[in-house]
């Protein structure tokens, strides 16, 4: 196995710096509007996501969300925080270091907000957290999303159903309202039977209530493919995301499937990637000197998770699209950019606390 052995299965904050991201006078995380992180050189992110579709026949005149001061992804700080796989002993840095949090964003329209695409150039900062109180929350927490800042507003909530046959995930905009059939439904995550690949949908009807121009069927909005590797899930994780394309407005192009033989799924399957894009996670790299993977988050993530990753474009590894990653027992910060939205990235990070998925 390389020298890699099964109880490698955790992601650890290692106090070694990756020596490219760090600088000999460091700056304070709070600080985080001087060094950029990505290279100037790297074309328009948007022409990675740009599959040319067709822009919806209807425009409905919407409403600009303000992103007031959100932090630009080239603002992003220079700490010295990572991701890693280690043995056993998680040693957990003496050193408290701040999370960069995001400044306010004005949110006008919850229900708008969490599906638009994150504003390009603008790095959405939130975090997640798990609450396992009450009668069963142990077996069906509940997940609640909030930007991470001061004011911590307020974005989506999401629990898995009950006898279901898979794993199925509500998502709403009413952190006390989570039924199906509530008005603040807004999308879903379901899983296969094996729990290794995921659906995202938005709150659109099943196709078997389709009107006359399937203008009401539900979107795919995002699917997740978890492979295994020859640890199984006990080493790092390989995750794919397939996400619809956008057009050449800066919107998503709608993928509404008339049969489970449409989906992004069997779209990725079978390599029809009109107005569909690939992503991965970023792979953590070997470190012998602290035997242990490593990832930069910098200065995001603080503690030891499997759950930790980065999701990148091919084309441009050094833009972060998403990342995600544990900073307390049942806290996580989640950020997200162009072309994501709140309740992609939300899905995503979702099935990465799948049962079947979990390595704690």
């Amino acid at each position: 196995l390389g020298g890699i052995t099964l109880s490698q299965c955790c992601v650890t904050m290692s106090p070694m710096s990756l020596t490219a991201a760090t600088s000999s006078d460091e700056e304070d995380d709070s600080d985080s509007s001087t060094k950029p992180i990505r290279s100037e050189k790297k074309k328009n992110p948007a022409s990675l996501f740009q599959t040319g579709g067709d822009p919806p026949k209807e425009k409905k005149s919407k409403k600009k969300v303000p992103a007031k001061g959100a932090e630009s992804e080239e603002e992003t700080s220079e700490s010295t925080q990572k991701n890693s796989n280690k043995k056993g002993k998680a040693k957990k840095s003496k050193k408290k270091e701040e999370r960069p949090p995001s400044p306010v964003i004005e949110v006008e329209n919850l229900e708008e907000f969490v599906l638009q695409p994150a504003p390009q150039g603008v790095t959405i900062k939130c975090r997640v957290t798990r609450d396992k109180k009450g009668m069963d929350r142990g077996l069906y927490p509940t997940y609640y999303l909030h930007l991470d800042n001061d004011k911590k507003v307020f974005l989506l909530a999401g629990r898995k159903r009950k006898k279901s046959k898979t794993s199925n995930y509500l998502i709403s905009i009413d952190p006390t309202d989570l039924s199906r059939g509530g008005e603040n439904f807004i999308g879903k995550l379901r899983s296969n039977l094996m729990g290794t690949r995921f659906t995202v949908f938005d709150n659109g009807a099943n196709p078997d209530r389709a009107n006359a121009d399937w203008s009401n069927v539900r979107q795919e909005l995002s699917a997740v493919v978890y492979e295994t590797n020859v640890l199984g899930f006990k080493g790092p994780r390989k995750m794919t995301v397939i996400i619809p394309g956008m057009n050449a407005d800066c919107e998503r192009v709608p993928i509404r499937p008339r049969n489970d033989n449409d989906g992004l799924l069997m779209r990725w399957q079978n390599r029809n990637m009109d107005n569909v894009i690939e992503l991965h996670n970023k792979a953590p790299v070997w470190n012998d000197e602290t035997q242990s993977y490593v990832l930069n988050f910098h200065g995001r993530v603080t503690h030891a998770s499997v759950k930790n990753f980065q999701i990148v474009h091919s084309s441009d590894p050094e833009y972060i699209v998403m990342q995600f990653g544990r900073v307390a027992d049942d806290a996580f910060t989640m950020d997200y950019n162009y072309p994501l939205c709140a309740v992609q990235a939300f899905a995503i990070a979702l099935s990465s606390f799948d049962g079947k998925l979990a390595c704690e």
